[in-house]
C-alpha cells in the first residue's frame, strides 16, 4: 500500500519543476510566503487532478479539458476541498437550509406540530405516519421528497376538519409555505412616496420633478381620463397630501393595483391609455427597477426612492400564517429559527423528554440524526449563528466552517481533504478545537491537506511542506519538508524563523497616545450589541478584537461604516441599531476595506480592477503597428467586440455543463487562451503583445513600463502591499479574501493619503503569511503616520501587540458576548481579567519579552 502521495515534476504555475511527497494519514501543512505556489500545489494541482482522474474513470471527461503540467501523480486519494470562498449567495439561502437543520425540523412541525382549530382554536396533532419521517429522501432538484398528507384530520375537541401541513409549507422558498407578500424573502422593496412626489406641493406645482412640461401634461392627461373613468374628484391645485385616499392610491399605485382596486372592486378598469390606463408612479418605478436589476448605473439613479422594509405581514418570518401558527413544545419553528445553535440543541434535548413513548420510538432515528448535526456545528465554533441567518451575511470563514460541520458526520476513509485556511476568522482560543476536529478526519483514515499561516495550527501538524523562498516567480520550490522539529530548525526559511521567534514582528517601543478627539457610538443595540457605548481615540491605529460573534463586524461595518458613509444602493441594509455617533465631524473621509470579493465575473481581474488595464490599452495603440493596422485601445479590451476572440468572447475558455457536477472550463480552440485576435496579437510593446503582458505578475511587469508612469505607479501599489506575485489578468473570483481586501487597499495608496481619514479594515492579514504582515503592518502604520485613523477587526495576535489602543468585546460569541470585555494598549488588556484576546496577548507579550 502506498503511503504517501508522490508528485514528481510539477511545473503549474510558479511551481519549479516540484516534487515533494504528501504522507498520507496524517494532517499535513502547506505554508509559505503568501504567492509561493500553496494553493496552486494543494488546490489547482492536487485537487483539479484528483477531478480529472474522477472524470476520466466514468468516460465523461470532456475534449480539450487539459492535463496539468506534471510529469507524474501517484498514491492521490480522492479529493474533496473545503476552500475560502462563499458559494451560496442566494438570499433565500440559510445557516438553516445549508446544514439542513430548519429541513430536519420541517419534517418535526410538519408531522408532530401541533396547529389550531379552525373552528374551535384547540391545538392538535395529525396522526403519527411512521413512514413520514424521512428527510433524507431527495427529488431531482435536492429538495427531500414530501410525501402529500391527508386533506385533514378531525379535531380531538370539537371534530371539525383540520387542514394537514406538508414539509413544503414550512419552507420559505416553496410556494405552500412562503409568505405571499415577500415571496418568502422577509423583506419588501417599497417606494419612497414623499420623494417620488412633494407632499407639500400640488400637481401644477411641480409636485414631481421627474417630470418636464411634456410629461407633466401627458402624465395629468391620463390621471384625469383615470380619474373620470372611476368619477373620482380631482383637483390639479390641491396639494399630494390632501388627495382623498382612492385619488391616492390612483396616483401612486395606478389603476390595476390591489391598493386602488379596492375602492372600487365592481368597476373594471379601463383598456387603454386613452380611457384612463394610468400606471400609478410608486408601480411604474418598481417595473423599472425590476427591468434594469442588472445596471448599476441605471440603479443609481433610482437610489433614495426604493427602500427595504421588514415585510409586514409575517414580519420577517418569511412564511404563511398558518404555517406560523403550529407549535412543538411550546415554540413555533419560527422562534426555533431565532435561537443561537448553543440553544436550539438544549431546545432538542428537552423535546426528547416530551414526547409521547409512540412519538418517541416513531421520531427516534430523525432526533438522533438532527442532534448530532447540531453537535457538529457547536463543535466547529458557530454556536452563536442562527438558523434564519442567510448564507450572503457569512464570513468566509464561517461559511467554511459550516461546511467543515457536514464533513464530521460523513463515515468516508481513504479521502484526501484540502482546507484552505480553516482558522479564518478564528479566535486563537477557538484554534486547539479546530486543530482536534481536524485530527478526527485523520484518525477515521483520511489524509488532511492544510494551507496555513497560523504559528500555532502550523507548530500542531504532523507534517509541514514549506514553500518559497520568495513569492511568485521567486517562490514554487521545497523549502523544507519535514516534522515540526526538523522544519523549525532550518536554517533558510522565513516560516521557521518567525516560529522560532528568531526573527519577530517588533512591539513598539512606544505607543501612540490619546488625545482629546475621539469618534463615540453610544447605545448600539444591533444584532448581539448590549447597548453598547465605546469611543474610538482617533488618529491612532485601533485592533477591535474579541470572540467569533461577539459583535466586533456588527460594531465597525454594520454601525461604523453604514452610519459614516451612507450607501446610495436602494437595497443596501441600514445602520445597525444605535442611538447616536459623536465626533463624526472631525472625519473627512471614510474607506472602507472589507474580504468580500471584487467580482464574481471572471473577466474582472487586477489589471481591471485598478484601472491599470486603461492605459496599457493607450499604449499599445499608440504604437506604430497598432496605427498602420487603425487599432484603437478599444481594441486591446478582452470585454469588448473588436479585438477580442469572439469564440470564447473574450474569456479565453468555454465552460462546459457537466450536469450533475460542477462546471469545467476547457481551453478555447480558436484563441487557445489568448483572449485577442491575430491581429491585435501581432501588435508589440516592449516586445511583448498584449496577451503575454497580461500573463505576467505584478513583479515582473514593473521593470518593463518604468517609462510609462501611470502604469509603474499602480504596480508598484501592488508591489508594496505584498501582491506582486500576482498575475495581472487573474480572474477576480479565483482571488483570496484577504488578496481582495489588499487589492482594495493597493487601489486607495495610488491617492495621496489625507489627514482625518478613517480606514475600517475587516480581518487583513487573511492569507498572510508572517513577513507579508510584517509588510503590511508598516503601510497601515505609515497611514496613521500621516494623521489618519485606522481600525482593523483582527484575531492576529502579531498585529494586535502592535496596536495604539485595543477593544475587546465578548465575552463569548451570540447571546453571550456583544459587551466591552476591555479597552486600552495591549499591555493593559492583556492583564484584564476575564478578557481572551487578553490571556493571549499575555502569553505572547512574556514570550517576547
Amino acid at each position: 500500500m502506498v503511503d504517501s502521495i508522490l508528485i514528481r515534476g510539477a511545473r503549474l504555475h510558479n511551481l519549479k519543476n516540484l516534487s515533494v511527497a504528501i504522507p498520507k494519514n496524517q494532517l499535513v501543512v502547506l505554508t509559505g510566503l503568501s504567492g509561493s505556489g500553496k494553493s496552486t500545489l494543494g488546490l489547482d494541482l492536487l485537487l483539479k487532478e484528483g477531478q480529472r482522474q474522477y472524470l476520466e474513470s466514468l468516460g465523461i471527461l470532456p475534449y480539450g479539458y487539459s492535463t496539468p503540467p506534471v510529469e507524474s501523480i501517484t498514491g492521490l486519494s480522492p479529493a474533496v476541498s473545503l476552500d475560502q470562498y462563499l458559494t451560496h449567495q442566494s438570499p433565500r439561502s440559510t445557516v438553516g437550509t445549508v446544514t439542513r437543520v430548519y429541513t430536519y425540523l420541517r419534517v418535526l412541525y410538519a408531522r408532530l406540530g401541533r396547529r389550531p382549530c379552525p373552528a374551535c382554536g384547540a391545538l392538535s396533532a395529525p396522526p403519527l405516519d411512521p413512514s413520514s419521517f424521512c428527510p433524507d429522501t431527495e427529488e431531482p432538484d435536492g429538495e427531500p421528497a414530501e410525501t402529500q398528507p391527508t386533506q385533514s384530520f378531525p379535531c380531538p375537541a370539537c371534530g371539525a376538519p383540520v387542514p394537514e401541513l406538508s414539509m413544503a409549507a414550512f419552507s420559505f422558498n416553496k410556494p405552500e409555505g412562503a409568505c405571499p407578500a415577500c415571496t418568502g424573502l422577509g423583506t419588501l422593496l417599497l417606494p419612497n412616496l414623499e420623494r417620488l412626489a412633494d407632499p407639500r406641493r400640488s400637481l401644477l406645482d411641480g409636485a414631481v420633478e421627474d417630470w418636464d412640461a411634456f410629461h407633466t401634461q401627458y402624465h395629468l392627461s391620463i390621471l384625469r381620463a383615470a380619474a373620470a373613468h372611476y368619477a373620482v374628484p380631482l383637483d390639479l391645485a390641491l396639494p399630494i397630501q390632501d388627495f382623498s385616499p382612492a385619488l391616492h392610491d390612483l396616483f401612486f399605485f395606478g389603476v390595476e393595483s390591489p391598493q386602488f382596486s379596492r375602492h372600487f372592486p365592481q368597476t373594471p378598469p379601463p383598456r387603454t391609455v386613452r380611457q384612463g390606463r394610468f400606471e400609478g408612479l410608486a408601480t411604474a418605478l418598481l417595473r423599472r427597477y425590476a427591468q434594469h436589476i442588472h445596471d448599476p448605473r441605471y440603479l443609481q439613479k433610482l437610489s433614495g426612492l426604493l427602500t427595504i422594509q421588514t415585510c409586514p405581514e409575517c414580519e420577517g418570518s418569511r412564511l404563511r400564517p398558518e404555517s406560523r401558527a403550529v407549535v412543538l413544545h411550546n415554540e413555533t419553528i419560527i422562534s426555533l429559527s431565532r435561537l443561537p445553535l448553543s440553544q436550539l440543541a438544549v431546545w432538542l434535548r428537552q423535546l426528547s423528554v416530551h414526547l409521547s413513548p409512540t412519538e418517541s420510538q416513531v421520531v427516534a432515528p430523525l432526533l438522533a440524526d438532527l442532534q448530532a448535526r447540531l453537535e457538529h456545528l457547536l463543535e466547529v465554533g458557530v454556536s452563536y449563528l442562527t438558523l434564519e441567518r442567510t448564507s450572503p451575511s457569512l464570513s468566509a470563514g464561517e461559511a467554511q466552517r459550516l461546511r467543515l460541520a457536514s464533513l464530521l458526520g460523513s463515515p468516508l476513509t481513504g479521502v484526501l481533504y484540502v482546507f484552505d485556511e480553516p482558522t479564518l476568522g478564528l479566535h486563537p482560543r477557538d484554534t486547539l478545537p479546530l486543530l482536534s476536529l481536524l485530527r478526527r478526519l485523520r484518525d477515521l483514515g483520511n489524509t488532511v491537506l492544510v494551507i496555513e499561516h497560523d504559528p500555532q495550527f502550523i507548530a500542531a501538524a504532523d507534517h509541514i511542506i514549506d514553500l518559497g523562498p520568495g513569492a511568485g516567480k521567486h517562490g514554487g520550490q521545497v523549502v523544507v519538508s519535514g516534522p515540526p522539529s526538523k522544519v523549525l530548525s532550518h536554517p533558510t526559511s522565513l516560516t521557521a524563523a518567525y516560529l522560532s521567534h528568531r526573527t519577530a514582528i517588533p512591539v513598539p517601543a512606544h505607543r501612540r497616545e490619546t488625545t482629546a478627539a475621539v469618534l463615540t457610538v453610544r447605545g448600539a443595540r444591533a444584532n448581539n450589541l448590549k447597548n453598547l457605548t465605546v469611543s474610538f481615540p482617533l488618529g491612532l491605529f485601533i485592533a477591535v478584537t474579541g470572540v467569533s460573534g461577539s459583535g466586533k463586524s456588527t460594531l465597525v461595518m454594520d454601525i461604523l461604516d453604514r452610519a459614516l458613509r451612507p450607501s446610495a444602493s436602494p437595497t443596501a441594509p441600514p445602520p445597525g441599531a444605535h442611538l447616536s455617533i459623536e465626533g463624526a465631524e472631525q472625519i473627512q473621509k471614510v474607506i472602507t476595506l472589507d474580504s468580500s470579493p471584487l467580482s464574481r465575473d471572471p473577466r474582472s481581474s487586477p489589471a481591471t480592477y485598478t484601472d491599470l488595464l486603461s492605459p496599457l490599452r493607450v499604449a499599445f495603440a499608440s504604437t506604430p503597428q497598432a496605427r498602420r493596422l487603425g487599432l484603437t485601445p478599444r481594441h486591446f479590451s478582452f470585454n469588448l467586440p473588436g479585438g477580442r476572440c469572439e469564440h470564447c468572447q473574450g474569456a479565453g475558455f468555454l465552460p462546459v455543463s457537466m450536469h450533475f457536477l460542477p462546471d469545467v472550463n476547457v481551453l478555447c480552440p480558436a484563441c487557445r487562451g489568448r483572449r485577442f485576435t491575430r491581429q491585435v496579437l501581432s501588435v508589440e510593446y516592449n516586445q511583448l503583445n498584449i496577451a503575454q503582458v497580461l500573463e505576467m505578475t505584478v513583479d515582473e511587469a514593473l521593470p518593463l513600463f518604468q517609462n510609462l508612469p501611470t502604469v509603474h505607479s499602480r504596480l508598484q501599489a501592488l508591489a508594496d502591499i505584498g501582491l506582486g506575485y500576482l498575475q495581472l489578468a487573474q480572474p477576480a473570483p479565483t482571488l483570496s479574501g484577504g488578496e481582495a481586501q489588499r487589492l482594495k487597499l493597493a487601489k486607495e495608496l495610488k491617492r495621496r493619503p489625507s489627514a482625518h481619514t478613517l480606514y475600517l479594515l475587516d480581518e487583513p492579514t487573511t492569507g498572510l503569511h508572517l513577513a507579508d504582515t510584517h509588510r503590511l503592518l508598516r503601510i497601515l502604520h505609515r497611514l496613521v503616520d500621516a494623521g489618519s485613523t485606522v481600525i482593523v477587526i483582527e484575531h492576529n495576535l502579531d498585529l494586535i501587540k502592535t496596536a495604539d489602543w485595543v477593544i475587546d468585546l465578548g465575552p463569548e460569541g451570540g447571546a453571550a458576548g456583544g459587551q466591552l470585555v476591555a479597552q486600552g494598549t495591549p499591555e493593559q488588556v492583556a492583564q484584564t481579567p476575564g478578557s481572551y484576546t487578553g490571556q493571549a496577548l499575555r502569553l505572547l507579550l512574556d514570550k517576547i519579552s
